[in-house]
């Protein structure tokens, strides 16, 4: 198909839409509360607006662990909102199995969103036999240490520019009255934490081979050994954190009380809101500063099916303005999140940003978590790590051995 015959079914499908779907209100659902968080959605909800229609927002606070059994209750329970964000990956395979999710793949195919969406693994967890459900938006990479400047020099100590410089810099810290690793305790922020040590410290093939192709001997080997350590010293330094929330950590990083944290991109969007600026009040290390890699996980907008021909219309409206060009960029700039556009400029981002984007440009990169284990598996994970990470009497090689079974039993 040629490039101007592409151009007119584009501009033919979103120009019927547009005139079917006038004035439709649409309830949008998403856990984005923080501050950050919000200055980003609030592109998506004017962008949408400015088309006529209407977006009511149905932000849930908390994080995704407390929105996502509300959105799938409301869905399965006969109540859906018109758009819902989640992951993309296997979040809602069983609500797109069930037939209860909207098929995008006529927008896809006018779109061409098999042409821009990069990595095309970000699209493919949008898709199920063959069809697309869903319309990513970013691309969050959870591959990052964020690090306090106020807080080292406070400490009279360099910034460090990978995790062993950070540990050895840790006592400094302490003694200076600083928390050495901000953590938040929900499991999402202590098993993503895991999840970018082990990539760091283990290395990218040990992890895809446990996460990818679940072999729990892996698990057991000298490698995940490291990492089980290394979590434990971790838990010492994130001891008096005291905070719950992710961006109540960040904070303690902006402020200089904290000296770090490991936490995905979106941080970047409260570092921002805040009046920080990378490489000058903040170091941002992706891989720890050890293997340089990011993962390409991120948020999606699934669109449950409804009656109304006129809902289904804007829904569909809604998911095609997601991807365009300028809401690409106006939305992840503020974010702190990659666009999933490989055709936009984004030359204004921030030195954090840019090192994402030559990393994603270099190629190295890995799937999210996400997009290898079933929500069940999630669960059991994110269980260990909390209660690692909030007892400090279940030993290195316990965890080890209860993680290998959770591997072994993976689906």
């Amino acid at each position: 198909m040629t490039t101007l015959l592409k151009g007119f079914l584009a501009s033919t499908v979103l120009t019927t839409v547009a005139s079917v779907s006038s004035a439709v209100e649409l309830e949008v659902t998403h856990w984005w509360t923080s501050g950050g968080e919000a200055a980003a959605v609030v592109e998506f909800a004017n962008a949408f607006n400015a088309t006529g229609n209407t977006w009511v927002d149905g932000a849930i606070a908390g994080s995704g662990g407390t929105a996502r059994p509300i959105i799938i209750s409301r869905i399965l329970g006969g109540d859906p909102m018109h758009a819902t964000q989640l992951n993309h990956g296997r979040q809602a395979e069983e609500l797109v199995e069930a037939g209860l999710m909207l098929d995008l793949t006529d927008v896809a195919e006018a779109e061409g969103w098999k042409e821009i969406v990069n990595p095309s693994s970000l699209l493919d967890s949008c898709t199920v036999d063959g069809r697309i459900y869903c319309a990513p938006v970013n691309i969050h990479s959870w591959q990052w240490i964020w690090l306090s400047h106020k807080a080292f020099a406070d400490a009279g100590v360099e910034v460090p520019g990978n995790w062993n410089e950070f540990i050895a810099a840790a006592p400094a810290l302490e003694a200076a009255g600083k928390v050495p690793l901000a953590m938040g305790q929900q499991p999402w922020q202590t098993a993503g934490a895991f999840d970018v040590m082990t990539i760091a410290l283990a290395g990218p093939e040990v992890w895809t081979d446990v996460v990818m192709n679940k072999n729990a001997d892996a698990v057991q080997g000298a490698a995940y050994t490291e990492v089980f350590e290394a979590a434990a010293t971790a838990r010492k330094l994130a001891a008096n954190s005291n905070v719950q929330d992710w961006n109540l950590a960040t904070n303690l990083v902006i402020t200089g009380q904290a000296g770090g944290q490991i936490m995905g991109d979106w941080a970047q969007g409260e570092f921002a809101l805040a009046g920080k600026t990378a490489g000058v009040d903040y170091t941002c290390l992706p891989g720890l500063g050890v293997n340089q890699v990011i993962s390409t996980g991120g948020d999606a907008f699934y669109f449950p099916k409804q009656d109304d021909p006129a809902i289904e219309a804007a829904q569909k409206e809604l998911a095609a303005l997601l991807l365009s060009p300028e809401v690409q960029v106006a939305f992840n700039l503020k974010k702190g999140s990659l666009p999933v556009r490989g055709d936009v400029d984004l030359s204004t981002a921030n030195d954090c940003m840019q090192k994402g984007l030559e990393i994603l440009a270099s190629g190295a990169i890995l799937p999210g978590s996400d997009q290898a284990f079933s929500p069940d598996t999630q669960s059991e994970i994110k269980d260990l790590m909390v209660e690692f990470w909030n007892d400090s009497s279940i030993s290195a090689a316990a965890a080890q051995e209860r993680y290998a079974d959770i591997i072994a039993n993976a689906d």
